[in-house]
C-alpha cells in the first residue's frame, strides 16, 4: 500500500556502507591519522566526539593503531581527549576551523541537520533555499560555523518547481549524497502536493486529495462540517463557503500545505499599465504569481519588491486594497504608484489618520483595516486584489479579515517573512507562498548591493557605567549595556571613518538616541516625532548634499540636506531612504532577528558599498544578542564578520 501519511522512510542500509566506504583507505598505514580523516570519521559517525574503538571502525583499522594515532594526534595539540564512565576516552578536534582553510559541510542525516564551517556565499544561499539557520559558532572572522536542520515547512516553501529540482540544490552543497535525507526531503515535497483547492463548474468550491486513503484518513480526521459540505466522490468533498482559510490552517498543521488552484475574482477593472521595465527576476516573480494566485515577494530593500507589485495590480486589472504598517508607507506608496505606472492620481486612495478615500486603489494602514469601525474597507469594494506590504506586520485582527477574504487575489512583500515567533504558517496559509527568496542571485547580478556587516565588541571605558551594569539585573542590566558610553566615542569614529556616506544611527532607547543626537549634532527621529516633522527630516537626508558637512557639529539649517539621522525603532522598516548607505546599530540588540535584518537591509541599494556595523557591548549579553539578529542575514548570504574594539 502508498504510504501517504508520509512517515519518514526506514534506515537506508545502503548509507552506512558508503559512509564505511568514503572513511576507509585500506592503502594507509594503521599507524598514521590525519587529523583530516579523524575528521571523517567523526562526520560518518555522526557525533562531534568518537572513542578509540569507534574511529578504528569508521578507518578500517585496528583499535590498538587508531588509539596511538589520536593519543599522537592529542600531543600535537590537535585534539583534546577527555575520560568518561562509559568509555576509558574520548577525542574530539580541539580548533574545527583549524581543521581546513576551505569549506567544510558536515552532514547529519538522521537529524536533519548540516555543520558548515567556513561557509561559502554560494552554500549559505542554497542551503537558505531549503533549511533553517539555527546557530552559529565563533567568534573570528573567517572562522564561524552554522548549524542548519531542514524541517518540513522549509521543503514546503522550497522556490523550485519538483522535487528533481530540490533534491538537485541539495545535493550541489552537500559533501556525498545522503539517500535517507533525500527520501525525507522528497517525502516531504509529495506531502505538499497531496491536497489541492479547485473552483468546480458550477463555482463551489472543492477540495480533492491525491488518494481515497487521504481523504478518509487524513480530512476525515483533521475537518469536520464546519468545513467540507458533502462529499462529492472518495476523492473529493464540497467545501463550505467561507472556510477555505480553515481548512488551509488545518492540514498545514497536519503536515499537508494545500495547493490553490481556485478561480479567484479579479474584481471591477482599474485603469492602469507599467511605465517602469521590470528586471528579469521580477518578471519571474509576477509571472510566478499569476500562475499561483497568491504568494510573498521576498527580496532585500532595494530589490524592487513595490515596483514588481506596482506590476501586479496592473497584471490583475482589478480594485486593489494595499495595507501597510504606517502613514509615511502610505505616502510613498502614492508616490510610487504615480512615478512607475499611468494610475490616474484621483483613482488612488489614502485611508488612514489623516484622510479616509476608497478608490480603486486604496493605500490604508493595518492598524485602520483592523479596527471594526472600518469594516467599510474590506467590504465596500470588490477588491480583486490585496497587497500585505511588510507582510509580517499583519494583526490578528487583520488576520481574521484576511481569512474572509481568500476569494481575493493575495501579495505579500517582505524582505524577512519568517517573524520572531516562527510565524511562516501564518503567513503562507493565508497570504501564500514565497516567491524569489534567493537574495544571493541578486547579489551576485549585481542588482542589489551586497553590504558588509560587521559585529564590533565594544569595551566598558567608563568605570561607574560597568559597576552599575554589574549591579543590575534584568531589563535594566540590558538597558545600561545599550547606553554602553564607549559606543557614542565608536559611532564617531565610525562617521569620521566613512564621512562620504550618508548614515543611519538606531538606537533603542529614547533618552539614548537623544544623547547620541546631541553628541553628533543630528536630528533624531522617534514615535513621538510629529508626522509633518519626520516627512522634512527624511526629504532633507533623500537629498543630495556633500556627506561630512554637518557632522560632528551643530545640525544642519533647515534648507539644508542631512547625512546623518538617528532613528528610534519608528525608522526599522517601511521607510524608502535609497541613500543610506551606512547603517550603525547603537543599541536594540535585544529585537528580533526580523528587525535586525530590517536594520541592515537599510543599507540594500542598487548601486555603491553598503556598511552596517553592530554595536554591542563587550562581555553582556548583547554579544549574544547581536548574533541572534545577524544570523539571519548570513542565511541569506549575506556575510557578517566580528571585531573586538581596543581597549
Amino acid at each position: 500500500m502508498t504510504d501517504d501519511t508520509g512517515d519518514d522512510a526506514g534506515d537506508a542500509p545502503t548509507e552506512d556502507a558508503a559512509t564505511d566506504d568514503a572513511a576507509t583507505d585500506p592503502d594507509s598505514s594503521d599507524a598514521e591519522l590525519s587529523l583530516e580523516r579523524f575528521h571523517e570519521a567523526l562526520e560518518a559517525e555522526e557525533r562531534p566526539v568518537a572513542t578509540a574503538s569507534e574511529v578504528a571502525r569508521r578507518l578500517g583499522t585496528t583499535q590498538a593503531a587508531a588509539r596511538d594515532a589520536l593519543g599522537a594526534l592529542a600531543d600535537r595539540g590537535d585534539v583534546d581527549r577527555l575520560d568518561v564512565e562509559a568509555d576509558p576516552v574520548v577525542f574530539y578536534p580541539r580548533d574545527w576551523g583549524a581543521l581546513a582553510t576551505r569549506e567544510r559541510v558536515v552532514v547529519f542525516p538522521e537529524r536533519r541537520e548540516i555543520v558548515v564551517d567556513r561557509p561559502t556565499q554560494y552554500t549559505r544561499a542554497r542551503l537558505s533555499q531549503f533549511a533553517h539557520l539555527v546557530d552559529t559558532s565563533g567568534t573570528e572572522p573567517g572562522t564561524r560555523g552554522y548549524l542548519y536542520r531542514v524541517r518540513q515547512e522549509d521543503v514546503w516553501a522550497a522556490p523550485y518547481d519538483d522535487a528533481d529540482a530540490l533534491v538537485g540544490a541539495l545535493r550541489s552543497v552537500l559533501p556525498r549524497r545522503f539517500e535517507h535525507l533525500e527520501e525525507w526531503v522528497r517525502d516531504q515535497w509529495r506531502r505538499a502536493h497531496r491536497f489541492r483547492l479547485y473552483t468546480h463548474a458550477d463555482g463551489y468550491v472543492v477540495l480533492e486529495a491525491a488518494s481515497e486513503n487521504l481523504m478518509g484518513n487524513v480530512a476525515d480526521q483533521h475537518l469536520d462540517d464546519e468545513h467540507l459540505r458533502a462529499p462529492i466522490s472518495d476523492t473529493e468533498a464540497w467545501v463550505n463557503e467561507g472556510a477555505v482559510a480553515a481548512i488551509k490552517r488545518a492540514l498545514y498543521d497536519a503536515g499537508y500545505p494545500v495547493e490553490d488552484d481556485r478561480d479567484l475574482e479579479t474584481g471591477d477593472p482599474v485603469e492602469i499599465e507599467l511605465t517602469t521595465d521590470l528586471r528579469d527576476y521580477q518578471e519571474t516573480w509576477v509571472e510566478t504569481f499569476l500562475d499561483r494566485k497568491s504568494g510573498v515577494y521576498v527580496g532585500p530593500p532595494g530589490s524592487g519588491k513595490t515596483v514588481a507589485a506596482i506590476a501586479t495590480i496592473a497584471a490583475v486589472g482589478g480594485e486593489t486594497l494595499v495595507l501597510v504598517p504606517s502613514r509615511e508607507l502610505a505616502d510613498q506608496w502614492r508616490d510610487e504608484l504615480l512615478e512607475h505606472s499611468t494610475i490616474d492620481p484621483g483613482d488612488i486612495g489614502l485611508y488612514h489618520g489623516g484622510t479616509k478615500e476608497i478608490r480603486p486603489v486604496t493605500i490604508a494602514t493595518y492598524q485602520i483595516a483592523g479596527m471594526d469601525r472600518h469594516r467599510s474597507l474590506f467590504d465596500s469594494r470588490k477588491w480583486g486584489l490585496i497587497c500585505f506590504d511588510e507582510a509580517h506586520h499583519i494583526t490578528a485582527p487583520v488576520f481574521s479579515r484576511s481569512a474572509e477574504l481568500q476569494a481575493k487575489h493575495r501579495l505579500g512583500l517582505s524582505a524577512t517573512p519568517v517573524s520572531e515567533t516562527d510565524s511562516e504558517e501564518e503567513i503562507y496559509t493565508l497570504i501564500g507562498g514565497p516567491i524569489g527568496a534567493d537574495w544571493d542571485a541578486l547579489f551576485e547580478a549585481g542588482f542589489v548591493q551586497e553590504p558588509e556587516v560587521e559585529i564590533r565588541y565594544v569595551p566598558w571605558r567608563d568605570e561607574m557605567a560597568q559597576s552599575e551594569y554589574a549591579a543590575a539585573d534584568g531589563r535594566e542590566r540590558r538597558r545600561v549595556a545599550s547606553e554602553n558610553p564607549a559606543k557614542v566615542e565608536e559611532i564617531r569614529y565610525l562617521l569620521a571613518a566613512h564621512r562620504d556616506k550618508k548614515a543611519l544611527v538606531f538606537v533603542e532607547y529614547l533618552d539614548h538616541g537623544e544623547a547620541i543626537a546631541d553628541a553628533l549634532g543630528a536630528p533624531f527621529i522617534s514615535g513621538e516625532t510629529p508626522h509633518h516633522e519626520r516627512a522634512e527630516l527624511f526629504r532633507r537626508f533623500r537629498a543630495d548634499g556633500e556627506a561630512g558637512s554637518d557632522r560632528g557639529g551643530e545640525t544642519a539649517h533647515d534648507d539644508e540636506s542631512l547625512d546623518v539621522l538617528v532613528v528610534s525603532r519608528v525608522g526599522d522598516e517601511g521607510i524608502d531612504l535609497p541613500n543610506a548607505e551606512l547603517a550603525v546599530v547603537a543599541s536594540g540588540l535585544g529585537g528580533s532577528r526580523r528587525q535586525g535584518s530590517q536594520r541592515a537591509g537599510r543599507t540594500m541599494r542598487p548601486t555603491g558599498s553598503a556598511l552596517v556595523y553592530v554595536l554591542a557591548t563587550r562581555g553582556s549579553s548583547e554579544e549574544e544578542f547581536a548574533q541572534r539578529q545577524m544570523r539571519h542575514l548570513g542565511r541569506k548570504g549575506v556575510r557578517v564578520r566580528e571585531t573586538n574594539v581596543a581597549e
